[in-house]
C-alpha cells in the first residue's frame, strides 16, 4: 500500500513515518503543498495523509487541486483541533475523514484502512473513460461501442488504467496490481500485454488510448486529452 503523508512538522512526520512503513506500508513524505503537488503528479498512490498547516498554503488547496483531476484517490486530513471549519470545508472539498491533532495512531490506521476498503468497493457495474467502457460483470471492452473480447489479464490491465486515467502508471506498480506476485522486474511482460490491450483497442480512425511515458511507464489517457511528453 503506497501511502503519500503531506505533513511539514519534522518530528510528526518522523513519528508517522516509522509507525506507518512498521505497518506495511509504503509511506513517500512531502513537506509543503508544492511537493505534495510534484508526488501526486508523478506517483502513483493508494492514500493520501494531508496535514492542513502547510508553510506554502493550506492543505485544502492540495485537496482541492486533486480533487479537480482524481475523485477516487482516499485522502484523510490531519487537523488541529481548534479548525472546526477546516474540517467542515475539508469533507465538502472531498476528503475521505479526518482525525484530529493530537491523535491515536491505533485510531489513525482504523480510519486509513477504512477509506481504503471503501475505495476500493465498486461503485457502478462500469468502468468509462471518453469512448471507451468496460463493463465490470462481463469484462468485455467497448470502444465506440463496439464490442472488444479481452483475456483475463488484459481486462484486469484495462480495469486498473481505467481505474487511475491520465495517472502513469509504472511497470513495477502494474506487476503488483495485476499479476500480484513477486515477478522478475526485469522480464518484459508488461510490454507485452499493453501491446496486446493496444493492438485490441487501436481501432481504426480513433485516437490511440494508451501513451508510453518515457523512463516512467504507461497512462490511460481519454480521446480528447493531450498527451505531454508522451508517444503513443
Amino acid at each position: 500500500m503506497r501511502l503519500l503523508l503531506v505533513e511539514d512538522d519534522r518530528r510528526i512526520a518522523s513519528f508517522l513515518e516509522k509507525g506507518l512503513r512498521a505497518e506495511g506500508y509504503v509511506t513517500e513524505t512531502a513537506a509543503s503543498a508544492r511537493e505534495a503537488d510534484e508526488s501526486l503528479r508523478f506517483v502513483e498512490f493508494d492514500v493520501v495523509l494531508l496535514d492542513l498547516g502547510l508553510p506554502d498554503e493550506s492543505g485544502l488547496e492540495v485537496l482541492r487541486r486533486l480533487r479537480s483531476k482524481d475523485r477516487s484517490l482516499p485522502v484523510v486530513v490531519l487537523t488541529a483541533r481548534a479548525e472546526v471549519r477546516d474540517k467542515v470545508v475539508g469533507l465538502d472539498l472531498g476528503a475521505n475523514d479526518y482525525v484530529t491533532k493530537p491523535f491515536s495512531f491505533e485510531e489513525l490506521l482504523a480510519r486509513l484502512r477504512a477509506v481504503v476498503r471503501s475505495a476500493s468497493q465498486p461503485e457502478a457495474s462500469e468502468l468509462v473513460v471518453g469512448d471507451l467502457r468496460l463493463d465490470l460483470l462481463t469484462k468485455i471492452a467497448y470502444r465506440d461501442g463496439r464490442p472488444i473480447e479481452l483475456a483475463p489479464r488484459e481486462w484486469a490491465l484495462l480495469e486498473l488504467f481505467m481505474r487511475r486515467p491520465r495517472h502513469v502508471l509504472s511497470r513495477a506498480r502494474i506487476l503488483d496490481q495485476v499479476w500480484q506476485y513477486g515477478f522478475d522486474p526485469g522480464s518484459n511482460v508488461v510490454d507485452v500485454y499493453v501491446g496486446y490491450l493496444r493492438r485490441k483497442l487501436n481501432l481504426p480512425g480513433l485516437v490511440p488510448l494508451i501513451q508510453t511515458v518515457r523512463g516512467a511507464g504507461y497512462r490511460l489517457i481519454a480521446p480528447e486529452a493531450e498527451g505531454d511528453g508522451a508517444t503513443a
